[in-house]
């Protein structure tokens, strides 16, 4: 295969959801011709995201995937250099900054922004799959709204599945927390909150088998779970499940080479996108496991580059 010949770039920005794209619009009107380089799914999180009623300036719901492409297209209208291809490697010891992609092309930059999101983790369960949108989500700020007076089940054990069960309780009618050991990882002030609370059902010992709905229209109507300890499967009706096991980030990329957090979130400094590489910049899920939302990450990416700006100007 021929080789490419080096792509050299002031701004690289690797990722691309509301926090690559936010960072793409300011660094290229800021003159900074940035190349940004997005995967196989470009808007992350988003795209399987269908209503979006919480990003500011729409009145109206929205839809993820196209707010996504707006970004897109706004992000290229001011001068970004979109390519399609995934990074497998990098090497931030080296100045400029090194990149290769699967496709054998390799990128030089004077700064980097990294906004490779993170992605929820799954049951993986066909079923699950299969609703998801519809009455199964990763996301109860997201979407609990839509379960006014409803019942439903979140499941998981630690701060995130705790947290989102409480949530839910301003708008169900009654929550069902579910998790599979007889006790929780959460923050012992979370769990006590949680125990008071008299919306809140916990189903001890216990896994989701299958998620149970109408194919057409497309909703869910329960699930059927099993009891670890006695093997016994049962069924609960509910409206919704919401899965909070955890968010994966994507940063193998930059292990042994970034600090990060041991789930692997990125450090940066504080109240600043700079890793502890001087010049290297991290904004969106990939940093950030407390907010999670749209509005959050697209505001880190303008943060990333307005400070890989100033860090070029030097």
């Amino acid at each position: 295969m021929s080789q490419n010949p080096t792509k050299h770039t002031k701004v690289l920005i690797i990722g691309s959801g509301p926090a690559g794209y936010t960072a793409a619009v300011y660094a290229a009107r800021a003159m900074l011709n940035p190349i940004l380089v997005y995967g196989s799914e470009p808007g992350g999180q988003l795209t399987t995201t269908t209503d979006v009623e919480n990003f500011p300036g729409f009145a109206d719901v929205i839809q993820g995937p196209w707010l996504m492409e707006q970004m897109k297209e706004q992000a290229k209208a001011v001068g970004t250099k979109m390519i399609e291809d995934h990074i497998s490697s990098v090497n931030l010891k080296s100045k400029p900054f090194e990149a290769i992609g699967d496709s054998g092309q390799k990128y030089t930059a004077e700064s980097i922004i990294i906004s490779t999101g993170a992605q929820a983790r799954w049951l993986n369960i066909k079923s699950e799959q299969e609703f998801r949108g519809f009455g199964v989500s990763a996301c109860a700020t997201c979407d609990g709204f839509f379960f006014k007076e409803k019942e439903v089940a979140v499941v998981g054990g630690g701060n995130a599945a705790v947290e989102e069960a409480m949530f839910l309780t301003k708008f169900a009618s009654k929550v069902k927390l579910i998790h599979r050991r007889d006790s929780l990882r959460a923050e012992k002030m979370l769990q006590k909150k949680l125990m008071e609370n008299k919306k809140i059902e916990i189903i001890w010992d216990t896994v989701v088998e299958d998620v149970i709905g109408d194919k057409d229209p497309k909703n869910v109507k329960g699930i059927k779970i099993k009891n670890l300890k006695t093997n016994k499967i049962s069924e609960i009706k509910l409206d919704g499940v919401f899965i909070a096991i955890g968010h994966d980030p994507a940063t193998q990329l930059f292990k042994d080479q970034l600090n990060m957090d041991k789930e692997g979130y990125l450090i940066t400094k504080p109240d600043s996108t700079e890793t502890n590489i001087p010049g290297v910049y991290a904004a969106g899920d990939v940093k950030d496991k407390t907010f999670r939302q749209a509005v959050t990450a697209a505001g880190m990416g303008c943060m990333a580059a307005l400070e890989a700006e100033k860090f070029l100007s030097h």
